[in-house]
């Protein structure tokens, strides 16, 4: 259906050019998923928009060519290419909140596109915009037509787009990380979902994503992307039994493994240095592996301490107005009768769905959101009874990390104004100079360079900007810090580098842990305990092991089956 020949994608940059896509062929037939898999930058995402023709022109330099059913894409008129985009190729775009107008319901938002199309009445565009929600199984179908997209889950904004996309039953249907940042359980019901309706409308799909694990649960043969190439072409399961290229290697090593217990990830890295050619995946975990009788010594010095953190009978209960007048009858419980310890040292798991309450236990500790009730003490002190000047003190020694790194940093200051903040605010050292001088000391510490300190958040990557709020929960030297979902919208080799320099800290520093998560495996490998939350409460507490093979909650197995791969 699709033969792509000797595609190449460019980019100027005042005089000089960039090449994101260098040369790249290859062909999709009928009924066939073929997944591309690569880190962000390898041209996976430039690809599927040089196929759709969405590329600024004036800026995006494209050659080579891409026959559609024997037709050149590249020689269409724009009105012509409007025609097939739709109707004969359609894409499901990376992040479903950007894609979907802010201010346009999703209904009128996909009754626009199917009028558009199809040419069809504003009554007809309706019932087929409630069947396509139907069909991709969205609860309350009339209710979303109704709803903005802020209104819906992340899952259910994925589905309103799997629904545009297949308004007008293309042939071959984009889906460009339709899962990333997704729940695990979530993610798995929306590649059921797109198997279940790839195979009711006898379509071919290109799957992209970072995560060789995804797309090993459905696609049927696999690009591995790096650099703007492709460097390794196979079906899938001969990639998993034999990958051939270091960094297919690399991109399958450093995805957590939840049987095997790891001091530390392998990164992408140890597979492309030339120094070492003769690595495997077996060979480089062997490496990095991890005793028993040290993990089994770790938790006798651990347990045998006072804890540091204790919550108990810990309440966080949101009114909802309901009623004509407006009355609080009714509240939602985001955390409810939550028991715990944290002891010195020890890294803490929470794990759960969204929606669970884990970041809102985690703010409820920092008294960030005000808890209803209950006790939470640090180091012997109540947190609930401090006043607001008592609170700010201790604030120094309990940090935070928040989910989204680029939402935390101020866009308007540099990220040595970021970090040089709090030490100015808490009164560290003398003078502004020997703040710089400690804040670079951070940044190098976190792998980054000084001359990073004069520039803004919007001029890194993801994997940096997480690595800055990971430098600034660290410039007040504290005892403890709450991780909240900090890896997991970074590509898999990405992610093990941070969870890897999350470990180190934890050593040198000496530094205690509540580390939240919706992915078990990363919870698994990271963790010295984990909880397992659902529905605002702690269902199931344990070692990882012991919950990982023996899970008594269904809510935690669904959680074990979802881990992909």
């Amino acid at each position: 259906m699709l033969q792509v020949t000797d595609l190449s994608v460019s980019f100027k940059n005042g005089k000089s050019q960039f090449s994101a896509v260098k040369g790249i062929s290859f062909t999709l037939n009928k009924g066939e998923t073929i997944g591309i898999v690569g880190e962000s930058g390898s041209g996976k995402s430039v690809t599927s928009l040089a196929l759709m023709r969405l590329l600024n022109e004036d800026q995006a330099a494209i050659e080579g060519s891409v026959l559609l059913n024997g037709v050149c894409l590249c020689k269409l008129s724009e009105d012509e290419m409007q025609h097939v985009r739709g109707n004969q190729v359609a894409m499901i775009f990376q992040e479903p909140m950007t894609s979907l107008n802010p201010v346009l319901t999703c209904g009128f938002q996909l009754t626009e596109a199917i009028r558009l199309h199809l040419g069809v009445s504003k009554a007809e565009a309706k019932q087929k915009t409630i069947n396509l929600f139907n069909e991709v199984q969205l609860p309350r179908p009339e209710a979303i037509f109704d709803s903005y997209p802020h209104q819906i889950s992340g899952g259910q904004k994925q589905r309103v787009m799997i629904a545009m996309a297949l308004a007008c039953n293309p042939e071959i249907l984009i889906a460009d990380e339709p899962t990333t940042a997704l729940d695990v359980t979530v993610q798995k019901t929306i590649i059921e979902l797109l198997h279940k309706l790839k195979a009711e409308r006898h379509m071919s799909l290109i799957f992209i994503s970072h995560d060789l694990g995804v797309i090993k649960e459905i696609a049927d043969r696999v690009l591995v992307m790096y650099k703007g190439e492709i460097v390794e072409e196979a079906t899938i399961n001969d990639l998993f039994a034999n990958p051939k290229h270091p960094y297919t290697k690399g991109l399958l090593a450093c995805r957590p493994s939840p049987q095997q217990h790891l001091k530390k990830l392998p990164v992408v890295a140890d597979f492309l240095n030339e120094d070492k050619p003769a690595l495997t995946i077996e060979s480089i975990r062997e490496l990095y592996h991890y005793p028993d009788v040290e993990i089994a010594e770790r938790k006798r010095k651990l347990y045998e301490q006072q804890p540091l953190l204790k919550a108990e009978k810990l309440n966080t209960w949101f009114p909802t107005d309901t009623g004509l007048f407006k009355r609080k009858d009714h509240v939602v419980k985001a955390v409810n009768n939550v028991s715990f310890e944290v002891y010195p040292g020890e890294t803490l798991g929470l794990v759960g769905e969204s929606g669970c309450g884990k970041t809102t236990l985690g703010r409820s500790i920092l008294r960030l959101i005000e808890p209803t009730s209950g006790r939470v003490s640090f180091e012997g002190t109540d947190l609930r009874k401090l006043k607001k000047d008592e609170l700010r003190q201790i604030r120094k020694d309990i940090q935070i990390i928040f989910q989204d790194p680029y939402s935390s940093l101020n866009p308007k200051l540099t990220v040595g104004q970021s970090l040089m903040e709090p030490l100015q605010v808490h009164q560290f050292y003398n003078n502004d100079a020997t703040r710089k001088r400690k804040v670079i000391e951070l940044l190098e510490r976190v792998n980054l360079q000084p001359a990073h300190f004069n520039r803004y958040p919007h001029e890194f990557s993801g994997g940096q900007r997480q690595r800055i709020v990971i430098a600034r929960a660290l410039a007040l030297q504290p005892k403890f810090i709450i991780c909240d979902e900090s890896v997991s919208a970074l590509d898999v080799s990405v992610q093990a580098q941070v969870l890897n320099l999350i470990r180190e800290l934890q050593d040198e520093l000496k530094l205690t842990y509540i580390f939240i998560s919706h992915d078990l495996a990363v919870i698994k490998h990271i963790s010295d305990r984990m909880m397992v939350m659902n529905k605002g409460e702690i269902v199931e507490t344990g070692y990882p092991d012991d919950i990982y093979y023996r899970p008594k909650e269904e809510y935690t197995k669904r959680l074990i089956a979802s881990i992909p791969g």
